[in-house]
């Protein structure tokens, strides 16, 4: 020991014996009350209180100056133990870098552990370590905190619970599932198991990392059932997985097994019927909560009036506000973000104004609510007006509130408010960037998004994964392949890619770009894949046109322990209506309502176009008929499907019930009534249509509508109408409305006419081998085999080719496609040997069997 250290200590000890250690008691039974501030006064009023502090009074008066953030006082007490020389001791050294890190001095907080590393006396313990490791990852050094947590057993000290409680926390935090699957597999070896802090703390990392299923295991095997904690974090858990149903399964669960509900377990309980707007069960939640006497409890007051406005039920909520008598700021923010919601912004901002005219505080947080209200509504009025009282009340310097402003603006479509307030700001966080650069995106800037982004490189400041996702979205707007894939590297570079958010946006920029290889090795390399990245990652196959793709990935989703979604299903439902497999639809709407997945109106829809498209109109029309609520889609998914099916007078009737349900048409309703008048030979029908769309819905048709027209005549047999109509359109005709009137005329075998339109097509595209099949079918049918074989060489010397025709059937869950002329199917032999049966069977029975050429 130094000499000085000793003299210290020395004198130290003598002036102990001359005081009373009742001003030592008095310290520490304030601190123990919860009474800070009398005990930093009492301490420094005493005498030569730098040496009259006994040991053990300095971790308390330590903890008083971290509750407070008193750093003067917090240095002041770090002199005193220095002069003293027990900076070495673990508790005082534990106490002195809890406080540095709650006072925001990480810096502080390491060198008093440096020291203590480098003292001979006395080295770490876990006690000095947990502080240390859990500074970092509260400062966001979450790589460094690791690296500590690994230097600290490679050291030989042995992590303890509060340890692993600390990584566990992280890991839920940032989703780290492998970092959290390896802290699990420590604490089985390590004989932790039973420690109900650390199983709460496994069943929160799982449930973070979108992994229900497994904290659900983990839950089903507590011994310690009557740990309410346990089962608000798996409340909580699978409301955060989209699984509210089971959260509020596991609520009533809880009651019935007559465990202790606290605060918590009402607040999970109201935040589950918020997301499924399960206004019922949330009353009777209410119920409970008045029965237990947690009324006047502001957590639940808050949850409880969020629940009420997020179902529609304003009055309720206002109801619940009402009734509190002390109402604090974050229950009037709750009210105002609930009058906003429910498109009631001026009782929002009379609320507000009794906010300021009784001198109740206002926040940050209430202000961005306003701002957030006006983003919803899109109310540019109500925003300024709210941007006026930031003003007043010299507001506008805080960095949260300008970023509300910037998306306020830009919502509303103002980008030069949105520039103006952007660039008098001061300060500019990564979210005030972000918030600049998700506007541009919003307002279709995208170049202008890309710039602002390098400058935000220029300042320093580095992107975080919201930034990304915009930047992506601007490549993408640009429509730029390569600009993509720069902008893919640079993730990589930032390290970025493995964010689930940012790895979503890369998946649907390479979907759009139709690179769907591209897209499936970004899903691939994800850490933590979550139910959007597959969601992500099935949209992706159904729009590059690889539906048995999509339809194969939902096993795999639910091995991994995901319930399929309203997104899911819908985006699996497009994928088998456009092979038609029935049985795999069936099979999902089973599945939707035998999980009792909420069925929107997307899913809805997407059941009846299923439907509609795999022969099934009866099962469309019973889901359409005990709709709750119907858009435009769905009446016109309805009209389409009676118009395939050759029921055109029940599509113009439904087209009927429509307007009477005061739903307006649009050009896809058109199409689909014209087209049902084609497919049944209703030709004036079709044609009154056909005025109407323009002259009373004021539609302007599209070349599909004059396609329709033209198939509507041509197949009734008037071929000079068509051709008539078609000289009279306003536009140029395309290849879909030449084609219409080529098929015509084959049909009703008009030579002249067809060659005329076809020296049409074929001047429009003379290299598309397909438009030349129309009239080569044309010449056989009037068996002008010379003219046939003459356009088959013209063809054949210009190196075309007619597309393969393509078919497929679905048996035992299988669907087999087939192509014209394919001869590499593994049951070609078993196929041909069927053939000739069926054409053996029709020649004895005496049955034509014309056309059906076995090739």
């Amino acid at each position: 020991m130094h000499f000085n250290q000793f003299i210290s200590r020395k004198f130290y000890s003598l002036r102990q014996t001359e005081v009373s250690p009742s001003i030592n008691s008095k310290i520490k039974a304030l601190v123990q009350q919860g009474k800070y501030s009398q005990a930093l006064e009492l301490h420094s009023k005493t005498p030569h209180s730098a040496l009259t502090t006994a040991k053990f009074t300095f971790p308390s008066l330590l903890k008083t100056c971290a509750s407070l953030s008193n750093l003067y006082h917090g240095r002041t007490i770090h002199a005193s133990i220095v002069t003293m020389g027990l900076q070495s001791d673990p508790y005082i050294a534990t106490s002195l870098i809890n406080m540095y890190v709650k006072c925001g001095l990480l810096g502080s907080a390491l060198q008093v552990f440096d020291k203590m590393s480098e003292s001979r006396d006395s080295a770490p313990d876990i006690t000095v370590w947990n502080p240390v490791i859990d500074g970092y990852f509260k400062y966001g050094h979450f790589e460094e905190g690791l690296a500590q947590f690994c230097r600290m057993q490679e050291l030989g000290i042995r992590p303890d619970g509060y340890s692993l409680s600390i990584v566990l926390g992280i890991c839920n935090r940032l989703s780290w599932y492998m970092a959290g699957r390896q802290i699990h597999g420590y604490i089985i070896r390590n004989m932790f198991e039973g420690d109900p802090y650390l199983e709460t703390a496994l069943i929160g990392m799982y449930s973070s990392c979108s992994r229900p299923m497994e904290a659900w295991s983990l839950f089903g095997k507590l011994e310690n059932r009557s740990n309410i904690v346990a089962w608000n974090v798996m409340i909580g858990g699978f409301v955060e997985n989209g699984m509210w149903e089971k959260s509020l399964e596991l609520y009533s669960l809880a009651k019935n097994e007559n465990c202790k509900l606290v605060s918590a377990s009402f607040t999970g309980a109201f935040t589950a019927c918020s997301h499924g707007e399960v206004l019922d069960f949330g009353r009777q939640v209410h119920c409970d909560v008045i029965k237990m006497n947690f009324q006047d409890d502001p957590y639940v007051c808050t949850s409880l009036l969020t629940m009420y406005a997020k179902s529609g039920s304003v009055e309720d909520a206002k109801k619940v506000f009402d009734q509190v008598l002390d109402k604090e700021v974050e229950l009037r923010n709750a009210m105002i973000s609930a009058f906003i919601g429910n498109g009631r912004a001026y009782d929002a901002l009379g609320l507000y104004n009794k906010m300021k005219a009784g001198e109740t505080p206002v926040d940050s947080f209430t202000i961005s609510s306003l701002l957030s209200g006006c983003s919803v509504v899109g109310s540019y009025d109500f925003g300024r007006t709210v941007h006026a009282e930031v003003i007043k009340r010299s507001m506008q310097s805080n960095v949260a509130i300008q970023s509300a402003l910037l998306t306020m603006y830009y919502k509303c479509g103002s980008t030069e408010d949105a520039d103006s307030v952007f660039y008098t700001m001061k300060e500019r966080d990564v979210v005030a960037w972000g918030s600049m650069i998700a506007g541009f995106c919003q307002n279709r800037r995208f170049k202008d998004a890309l710039d602002l982004f390098r400058a935000m490189e220029k300042e320093g400041v580095k992107a975080d994964s919201d930034v990304m996702t915009s930047v992506i979205s601007a490549g993408l707007g640009l429509e730029n392949v390569e600009l993509g894939h720069l902008i893919h590297g640079f993730a990589i570079k930032r390290g970025l890619e493995s964010d689930v958010f940012v790895a979503c946006s890369l998946v649907d920029m390479y979907s759009k770009f139709g690179f769907a290889e591209s897209a499936e090795m970004v899903f691939s390399s994800m850490p933590n894949k979550n139910l959007v990245a597959w969601n992500s990652m099935i949209s992706c196959y159904s729009w590059n046109g690889l539906p048995e793709m999509s339809i194969n990935l939902l096993p795999q989703i639910l091995q991994h322990g995901f319930y399929l979604d309203s997104v899911s299903i819908t985006t699996v439902l497009v994928a088998v209506s456009s092979v038609a497999a029935l049985l795999k639809g069936k099979t999902l709407h089973a599945y939707q309502i035998r999980l009792q997945i909420p069925s929107d109106l997307q899913v809805e829809n997407a059941l009846i176009d299923m439907y509609v498209k795999c022969g099934c109109l009866k099962y469309a029309q019973l889901i359409f008929e005990n709709m709750p609520r119907r858009n435009l889609v769905t009446w016109n998914s309805m009209i389409a499907g009676y118009g395939s099916h050759g029921n055109c007078e029940e599509a113009v009737r439904l087209f009927k019930e429509m307007k009477r349900s005061e739903t307006a048409p649009d050009e896809v309703t058109f199409l689909a009534l014209i087209t049902s008048c084609s497919h049944s030979g209703m030709v004036e029908e079709g044609l009154n249509l056909f005025q109407l769309m323009r002259i009373e819905y004021g539609v302007e048709p599209r070349m599909e509508h004059y396609a329709s027209v033209v198939d509507l005549l041509g197949r009734a047999g008037r071929l000079d109408d068509a051709y008539s109509f078609i000289r009279g359109m306003p536009i140029d005709a395309d290849r879909s409305v030449w084609l219409c009137l080529l098929f015509a005329c084959r049909a009703h075998r008009n030579m002249e006419l067809g060659e005329l339109v076809a020296d049409n097509l074929l001047k429009m595209e003379p290299a598309r081998g397909s438009n030349y099949v129309p009239l080569l079918n044309l010449y056989g049918e009037v068996e002008m085999w010379d003219r046939a074989a003459n356009l088959r060489a013209s063809m054949k010397g210009r190196g075309l080719k007619k597309s393969p025709g393509c078919s497929w059937i679905e048996v035992k869950n299988r669907v087999d496609v087939f192509f014209s002329g394919d001869s590499s199917s593994t049951r070609r032999i078993e196929i041909y040997k069927t053939l000739s049966s069926l054409k053996s069977n029709m020649e004895g029975k005496g049955c034509s069997y014309e056309g059906i050429e076995v090739c």
